[in-house]
């Protein structure tokens, strides 16, 4: 691997200089940043962080290497897609460091997929800056400063991105109920959870509407995961809003949660610099139990702005609300990510609870 300079330049006029890797081309996104020290394969495969340059505060990645995908019924095991969905990659030190299932370095596989990534750099400096001053858009490459022209991610429908672009059936043996899944930019560890319930799945683009996923006769609708602002998506806040009408049981996760709360008329707000992490707590109000989740928003409902009575879950440091339970509108929604992958298990109940509506 050559040893070329590369520059990451921030819109507050800050410019770093660094080792590049990867493939070598410009990246334009909002410079996010997460605490999580497992489990990069995952993330970068995320479609939540569609648009974003990620900045890793493990001081080491890709000391275990990428491994080759593998699915269990067409969904895949050990990705959360089938590509990096990541604009650009910003970490202190490359490592080449491999596993017994390791297929390539991580230096490789961002070549495959198309994506630059930057070594070298004091991470450790820059979070805290982003804690500072909030998340800002950047670029990552080779340009020269009097060429730089920024995005505002806030603007952009990233969904549309990675949606799938036509219905896909993940048909279950047990032959049991179906499931509607609306594809956000859904987590294939979400796919995993909900098809291990023993339903038959069908995944189905985010820009459908209520008549078209009642078509299928589902026994319940998943509204998934998935990148960028909410506020961009009236669309799919109304087609929510049209299925509450079918008194459905619903489970809203991550993006998902955000288009409920703001179709029921909740204030959907950008926050500083996000939830971005395997490790963040979250307390359930209806028993004061305490749970270690996986986070990847930048947008929140916070608890100032909807009564008490219908948190179901709230971060404690910031009191961001990250759950509610309607049960008469068979409704619940999480902004967390229930399945943890990577991360802790202290929350598939969730999955159970949904089934016992499903039936």
């Amino acid at each position: 691997m050559g040893l070329d300079e590369i520059g990451l330049y921030l819109e507050n006029g800050l410019q770093i200089k660094g080792t590049a890797f990867g493939a070598k081309k410009v990246a334009k996104g909002e410079l996010v940043f997460s605490t999580a020290m497992n489990g990069y394969p995952e993330a970068l495969t995320d479609p939540s962080y569609k648009g974003q340059i990620l900045v890793l505060t493990q001081p080491h990645i890709g000391n275990y290497g990428v491994p080759k995908p593998h699915k269990d019924h067409g969904i895949l095991a050990n990705f959360e897609s089938e590509h990096i969905m990541v604009e650009g990659l910003v970490i202190s030190q490359l490592t080449f460091g491999s596993k017994w299932n390791s297929a390539m370095t991580l230096d490789e596989w961002l070549k495959k997929e198309g994506v630059p990534g930057i070594f070298g750099v004091d991470t450790r400096m820059l979070v805290k800056m982003i804690r500072d001053r909030g998340s800002m858009n950047a670029v990552l490459g080779d340009v020269s400063k009097n060429d730089l022209e920024f995005e505002d991610y806030t603007k952009i429908n990233f969904v549309e991105q990675v949606s799938t672009k036509q219905p896909i059936i993940y048909q279950n043996k047990n032959k049991r109920k179906r499931i509607v899944v609306v594809d956000f930019g859904i987590k294939h560890g979400i796919l995993a959870e909900l098809y291990g319930l023993g339903y038959t799945l069908i995944r189905v683009p985010y820009s459908y509407t209520a008549d078209k996923i009642m078509e299928y006769e589902p026994a319940g609708i998943v509204l998934s995961n998935g990148p960028g602002n909410p506020l961009l998506l009236d669309m799919q806040t109304k087609t929510f809003s049209d299925l509450l009408e079918y008194k459905m049981p619903m489970l809203g996760i991550c993006l998902g949660h955000q288009i409920a709360m703001r179709a029921l008329g909740y204030r959907i707000s950008k926050m500083k610099f996000g939830h971005r992490a395997i490790n963040k707590a979250v307390v359930d109000m209806h028993n004061g139990k305490a749970y270690i989740t996986t986070h990847n928003h930048g947008y929140a409902v916070y608890a100032s702005d909807m009564p008490k009575k219908e948190i179901w879950f709230m971060d404690p440091d910031d009191k961001t609300v990250e759950g509610t339970y309607y049960p008469d509108k068979k409704l619940m929604t999480t902004q967390f990510h229930p399945e943890s992958r990577p991360g802790t298990n202290d929350t598939k109940f969730v999955f159970a609870m949904f089934k016992k509506w499903v039936g």
